[in-house]
């Protein structure tokens, strides 16, 4: 039977979250929430992505003050806490100071605390499988995270993180900011033109967080829109505007939800859509880029990059691929169109992977336990190097089996 995440992280004890918070460090903590709170009062949907963004830090925040754990989420969320605690009382002073400088390094700039519970749920599913898991990155300062033993066979796991905006051209960050800048214009808008309409962006150059590129796009709408010009275009954007012709698309999201589901049928799977709507009208924002979605290729890349880097090459080594930023759609959709399996699979036949056994690839909706079928169901995607000299070793079977 598959194991589900409670099942192997430890189960966390009643003062889990402020022993935690305790580790980074009380003012760092109560710094890093503050900052959090004021970036989350950006706009509707740059707060909403903020918040799923630094889901961890903000779980355990709650729980520290008292929040019960009412959600499959937060119980694990809090168990990887416990995880983290456990292993900090076991560490030596040595690996005691490199999870602290971890932690700090973790609550800072744009970083958050997942890639960490990426590593420390590693560690906890491997222990699962009848592995002995030593934490050598902090105890060693190695390049690999842990080193795994069972039945006299030994690897090393190098755990990291990919978001799946480097393989986008139009990041769904920028895009949340965008549409909240375009917001107000839009129900101007709907306030003098009752209907219902779509605007829709090609965007051969992309979409980036810049503030500058952003201003400069919002500009446009806003001078399309009060120009009432029906279309606007360059080599960096093609705009359009048209009526939006889809039955039920006057009622609000709230009162329809199936509306995001026809437009996502219209558009399809890799546009970024937004609804805004007025007391008399719905105003539908759908933006692609010319080209598809990369997100899997850039994964390979990523392994390409940090195999030589992050593993010895003195036994074998196991990538650990936490990939950020992707949603249940576009998530199962790499998964069922074998693009996943087909790049890590490429990267298997490259020089550069000689010294790896396996590739592991999982998303928050493995850490997180969000459930099948959207989950992988063993917790994890893996693929197995066929060519690798301990392809087939019994003790190491557990961790390098391909899941498919």
């Amino acid at each position: 039977m598959p194991l589900v995440p409670e099942h192997f992280l430890l189960p966390p004890q009643p003062a889990t979250a402020a022993v935690f918070i305790r580790l980074v460090g009380a003012k760092p903590w109560k710094t890093r929430m503050a900052e959090l709170a004021e970036r989350a009062c950006c706009g509707v949907r740059g707060g909403k992505a903020l918040v799923q963004r630094h889901a961890f830090e903000l779980t355990l925040d709650r729980q520290a003050r008292g929040a019960m754990l009412d959600s499959r989420a937060a119980q694990i969320v809090a168990g990887l806490a416990q995880e983290v605690v456990a292993t900090h009382a076991k560490l030596s002073p040595t690996g005691r100071a490199a999870l602290k400088e971890r932690l700090r390094a973790a609550l800072s700039g744009e970083a958050t605390l997942a890639p960490l519970m990426h590593l420390f749920r590693t560690a906890a599913l491997q222990r699962s499988r009848g592995f002995l898991v030593r934490h050598t990155g902090l105890e060693d300062g190695t390049t690999h995270d842990l080193l795994i033993t069972r039945d006299g066979a030994e690897a090393e796991i190098a755990c990291d993180a990919i978001s799946a905006e480097e393989g986008r051209d139009v990041h769904r960050g920028a895009w949340s900011h965008l549409v909240d800048l375009v917001d107000p214009d839009l129900q101007t808008w709907l306030a003098a033109h009752p209907g219902r309409y779509v605007l829709k962006l090609t965007l051969p150059q992309g979409l980036r967080a810049d503030q500058s590129g952003l201003a400069h796009l919002h500009g446009r709408i806003r001078a399309m829109l009060e120009s009432q010009r029906r279309a606007d275009h360059d080599e960096a954007a093609v705009l359009r505007l048209d009526p939006l012709m889809l039955a039920g698309a006057q009622l609000p999201d709230h009162a329809n939800p199936g509306i995001m589901g026809s437009l996502r049928r219209e558009f399809g799977a890799e546009a970024n859509l937004a609804v805004t709507t007025g007391a008399d009208g719905v105003f539908v924002l759908a933006a692609r880029a010319s080209r598809a979605d990369e997100v899997a290729v850039a994964i390979r890349k990523r392994l390409s990059s940090i195999a030589p880097l992050r593993l010895s090459g003195t036994r074998p080594g196991i990538l650990a691929m936490l990939v950020e930023d992707t949603d249940r759609l576009e998530w199962r959709a790499l998964r069922e169109r074998l693009e996943l399996e087909g790049e890590a699979r490429q990267f298997l036949a490259y020089p550069s992977s000689r010294g790896v056994i396996a590739v592991t690839c999982a998303s928050r909706l493995e850490m997180l336990g969000a459930g099948a079928p959207d989950a992988a169901p063993e917790g994890e995607m893996r693929f197995r190097n066929p060519s690798h000299p301990a392809a087939k070793v019994a003790g190491l079977a557990p961790a390098v089996l391909s899941s498919l």
